[in-house]
C-alpha cells in the first residue's frame, strides 16, 4: 500500500515564495509509484487549503497555489485526507521562516500525533532564533564571529548606545540580520555607523530582535547533516557569491552565485568541519536534517555561522546538491527523510504516557 504524504507549504511568512519553489521541486523528486501525495497550501494570509490527490509532479509553482479551496480552513482535521481514517502517514513541512520553520507547525503536528519530516519543536525554535542558536553554540564550545544583539524597544529608546556598542565591540564591516528569519531576507551589510542605522531599520521590518555580526574574510563552506541519533555528514560545498554577499536575490531569483561541490579542503579541515557540524546538530537536539554553515579563514580557522533546520530544496539549493555529490540522489534523499521521520515517530510512541 502506498504511503500517504502531505506536502505542507506556503505559509504566512516573508519566505512564502521560497516555500512554493521548494514544494514544486519536491514534487519533481517524489516517487508517485510509492507515495500518494496531498498538497496542503497555507496562503500568505494564513488560510489552510487542502488540495486533492496529486497524480504526478506539479507542472509549475503556480499550480501549487490553485488547490481546491472547498475545505474548511477553520477545522484542524480539514486538511487531512478523508479517504483514510488514520490520516496521513507523514507530513513534509516545507514552510520556511516564522510560522513554519520555528517550531510552531511542528508543535501542531506533535499535538495531532502525526509523523513529520525534519526537526522537532525545540530544534526548530532554537535554530530559527539566531541569538539562542549562538548562545547554545557557545555552550558547545563552537567558535563563531563576535556579535551584538538587541530588541526593537532597546533600539528605539537608546539607539546611540547600540550604535556605539557595535562600533566599540565589533570591526567594520558588520552584517545586520533579523534574528528570526532565513533565506537572507532583511540582511544588510554596513561599513559605518550611518549604514548601520539604515540596515537596522530594514531588519526591524521583519523581526523585533536583531543580531549584528562582525564580518570576516573567509570562505563560506556548507555541510549537509542527515540522521536522528546518529547523524551523518555529506561532502562539503563552497558558496562563492558573485556580488557583495549571498543575499535573497542571489539565492532564489537570479542564481547569481557559484557553488563548488565538493569544496577543496585539507582532510583535517574537512574532518573538523564534520565534527563541528555533528556537535551543532546534537546541541540543538536536531533530527532529520540540517545544513551547517561555516566560515573557513586563510589560516584554516573554522567558525560556525549557523545551522538551517529546514534548508531549501529549490534548483539552486545547496543541501540536495551536497547529498547528490555524496552519492544520495534527490529521490533517495526524500525517501531517507521520510524513513527518518517514521523512525523518530515510532520511537516516541514507545514513551509511557500513563503513570502506573
Amino acid at each position: 500500500m502506498k504511503k500517504q504524504i502531505g506536502l505542507l507549504y506556503g505559509g504566512k511568512s516573508a519566505e512564502h515564495e521560497v516555500s512554493l519553489s521548494t514544494a514544486h521541486a519536491m514534487t519533481q523528486a517524489l516517487n508517485f509509484d510509492e507515495y500518494e501525495v496531498y498538497p496542503i497550501y497555507i496562503t500568505q494570509e494564513g488560510e489552510w487549503i487542502k488540495g486533492g490527490l496529486l497524480d504526478g509532479p506539479a507542472k509549475s509553482v503556480e499550480q501549487l497555489q490553485l488547490v481546491d479551496s472547498s475545505s474548511n480552513p477553520n477545522s484542524i482535521s480539514g486538511f487531512l485526507p478523508a479517504e483514510r481514517e488514520k490520516g496521513l502517514d507523514v507530513i513534509i513541512p516545507l514552510l520556511h521562516g516564522p510560522n513554519g520553520e520555528d517550531g510552531t507547525v511542528q508543535g501542531l503536528l506533535e499535538v495531532l500525533n502525526l509523523p513529520y519530516v525534519g526537526n522537532g519543536v525545540l530544534a526548530s525554535a532554537a535554530g530559527m532564533d539566531k541569538v539562542i542558536m549562538k548562545q547554545l553554540f557557545e555552550q558547545a564550545g563552537l567558535k563563531q564571529t563576535p556579535y551584538v544583539y538587541f530588541i526593537r524597544n532597546e533600539w528605539k529608546t537608546n539607539q546611540d548606545h547600540w550604535v556605539e556598542k557595535v562600533d566599540a565591540e565589533l570591526s567594520w564591516p558588520v552584517f545586520v540580520k533579523p534574528a528570526n528569519l532565513g533565506s537572507s531576507v532583511g540582511i544588510s551589510k554596513a561599513d559605518n555607523k550611518e549604514e548601520l542605522i539604515v540596515a537596522v531599520e530594514e531588519a526591524l521590518k521583519f523581526d523585533r530582535k536583531i543580531v549584528i555580526e562582525q564580518g570576516v574574510v573567509a570562505r563560506e563552506i556548507e555541510i549537509g547533516v542527515l540522521g536522528n541519533d546518529i547523524p551523518e555528514c555529506s561532502v562539503a560545498g563552497e558558496i562563492k557569491p558573485l556580488k557583495a554577499f549571498y543575499d535573497y536575490q542571489a539565492k532564489y531569483k537570479d542564481g547569481n552565485t557559484a557553488m563548488i561541490i565538493p569544496a577543496e579542503l585539507d582532510e583535517d579541515v574537512y574532518a573538523e568541519l564534520v565534527e563541528s557540524a555533528k556537535k551543532a546538530f546534537k546541541i540543538l537536539d536536531c533530527s532529520g536534517l540540517v545544513r551547517a554553515d561555516f566560515f573557513v579563514t586563510a589560516t584554516n580557522e573554522i567558525l560556525i555561522n549557523e545551522v538551517n533546520t529546514l534548508p531549501g530544496f529549490t534548483p539552486f539549493s545547496m543541501f540536495p546538491l551536497l547529498w547528490e555529490n555524496t552519492g544520495l540522489a534527490y529521490p533517495d534523499l526524500i525517501k531517507r527523510l521520510i524513513d527518518l521521520a517514521i523512525e523518530r515517530f515510532e520511537e516516541k510512541q514507545q514513551l509511557q504516557v500513563k503513570i502506573d
